[in-house]
């Protein structure tokens, strides 16, 4: 498990080739505009954020696709942890628009080529 300031497209993709997809699992916390990579569960990465003192209510997992970086595809909104009907969020994905564009601008932020 990683917590990244920065991380190359490179990198993510040596990590994805550990998945049974070529994917790596990420969690956001949009508070504190962190990013923690590379574990095999999403709630194993919210349990090390919740350690740090994160907020559930901050933390959005994510998967990220290296091979369709700068495409919409790159970032997928698809995590256990997402479902929170307390925060009107009923599925997997991120329902709300404008907290994916939040959890966007964090990965932008976070990975270069």
């Amino acid at each position: 498990m990683q917590l990244v300031d920065r991380i190359s497209v490179s990198e993510l993709q040596a990590m994805s080739e550990k998945m049974s997809e070529p994917l790596v699992k990420g969690v956001v916390d949009i508070n504190e505009r962190l990013l923690v990579i590379d574990a095999e569960m999403h709630v194993d990465q919210e349990q090390f954020l919740l350690e740090r003192g994160s907020k559930q209510s901050d933390l959005w997992g994510i998967n990220l696709w290296p091979e369709q970086y700068g495409s919409y595809s790159f970032v997928e909104f698809d995590s256990m942890i997402n479902i929170r009907p307390w925060q009107n969020n009923r599925s997997r994905s991120v329902e709300d628009h404008a907290l994916r564009e939040i959890i966007t601008a964090i990965v932008i932020e976070k990975i270069y080529e």
